[in-house]
């Protein structure tokens, strides 16, 4: 059977194609030390799952706005304003079946064939996929390791084209956990002001930050950058409720709305119980927020050291999110394999520990490894890698 065009170009998630083959050993009777899922692996907090019920018992299992429900919005406008000091009105707010979705939509009303958005390099495996999807054209941006993985202001410049549409800004980044300083975005923010091109702000890690690091929105720092940024945000990693998928964007009321009327014809609202299920997890508690902050701020610490003293291995210290993502292709040379692909493909059949390869991130020397798992896991799998490595070193 033939397929349409836009799908024939994509490549599949290697996040989700290393989670299916760990499963899969797994479920063959295999202790698989799985390092690849991009989730937190603690339960969503109790009063929001208590308020899921609630709202089952209470009958909220109907339809509601494709844009989501004005009481979650309102939930989401206070979080701006908590957090960032920003102020967004119901218009300018769309919540979507996750944040993900958030992004595939506004990439679809955005662009039109042809046009420009900038990503830099390493990148989250499904944005150039989703802006192919809207019959865009990715142009890939080197964030060098020798700046922390992030472009500068200079290489930003020198990409924009008249025909680029957007920049994409992940901070804290997935796979990286690197962060923008405010300056940094500033002077970022003036190339997009002086060239009227759009600001993607990915923000779903915002909550995980550690060290003196801090996490700034590139929106709050002047009104005329809130008008040119479309801020993605959601739950997933915050409240770990990744299987609830809301996320959301805010942004000019314009663009909301083209998302909004598109998601009316292909989603038609996120799940209303997830939706009740997320006004409670803003309007709640936020102390089960920073206590997985601190767990996994203790797993940092206590697994980069350990990685970087593995022969092979250099690695900047995240100051965000929950991945590390070392240089490997030492540790594939010296163990006899010509890229870290092939050495982390020998790494779970050999060990059972499930990595992912930096090339799905457009960075084929690195290799990502999740620390949302128990610390106990985590340097069994350490253990296992130095004995890969002391096996094969020649």
């Amino acid at each position: 059977m033939k397929l349409a065009k836009r799908v024939s170009a994509l490549t599949p998630s290697s996040t989700l194609a290393i989670t299916a083959k760990a499963k899969e050993l797994k479920a063959a009777g295999h202790d698989v030390i799985g390092l690849g899922a991009g989730e937190p692996d603690f339960n969503t907090p109790q009063h929001i799952l208590e308020a899921a019920v609630t709202a089952m018992n209470d009958g909220q299992t109907k339809y509601t706005p494709a844009g989501g429900l004005a009481p979650l919005k309102e939930a989401v406008i206070e979080k701006f304003k908590r957090d960032q000091g920003l102020t967004y009105s119901p218009s300018e707010i769309i919540v979507c079946t996750g944040a993900k979705h958030a992004l595939y939509t506004l990439f679809q009303v955005l662009l039109d064939e042809g046009d420009e958005v900038i990503i830099p390099t390493p990148y989250w495996v499904s944005y150039p996929e989703q802006v192919k999807l809207a019959e865009g054209t990715p142009v890939f941006v080197e964030g060098s390791e020798n700046n922390e993985f992030k472009i500068t202001p200079e290489q930003l410049e020198a990409a924009i084209t008249a025909k680029t549409k957007a920049v994409i800004i992940n901070s804290p980044s997935n796979p990286t956990g690197m962060i923008y300083t405010r300056e940094e975005l500033q002077a970022l923010g003036e190339v997009c002001l002086k060239h009227d091109v759009f600001i993607v702000s990915d923000e779903i890690y915002e909550k995980l930050v550690y060290g003196q690091n801090e996490h700034v929105s590139i929106a709050q720092l002047s009104p005329a950058l809130k008008e040119k940024t479309i801020i993605i945000n959601g739950v997933s990693k915050s409240h770990s409720m990744t299987g609830w998928r809301i996320g959301y964007a805010a942004g000019d009321a314009t663009v909301i709305k083209a998302m909004t009327n598109l998601a009316s014809h292909s989603t038609s609202n996120p799940t209303s119980i997830a939706q009740y299920a997320t006004i409670a997890a803003y309007n709640g508690t936020q102390e089960p927020v920073e206590m997985m902050r601190q767990a996994f701020e203790e797993r940092l610490n206590v697994i980069h050291e350990k990685l970087i003293n593995i022969p092979g291995f250099s690695c900047l210290k995240p100051q965000g999110a929950f991945y590390l993502f070392p240089n490997a292709i030492e540790a594939a040379k010296l163990t006899g394999f010509d890229t870290v692909d092939a050495w982390v493909e020998a790494i779970l059949e050999e060990e059972k520990v499930a990595l992912v390869p930096g090339s799905g991130f457009g960075s084929p020397e690195n290799v990502r490894l999740s620390y949302a798992t128990s610390l106990d896991l985590l340097e069994k799998a350490l253990e296992r890698i130095q004995s890969f490595m002391t096996r094969h070193m020649k």
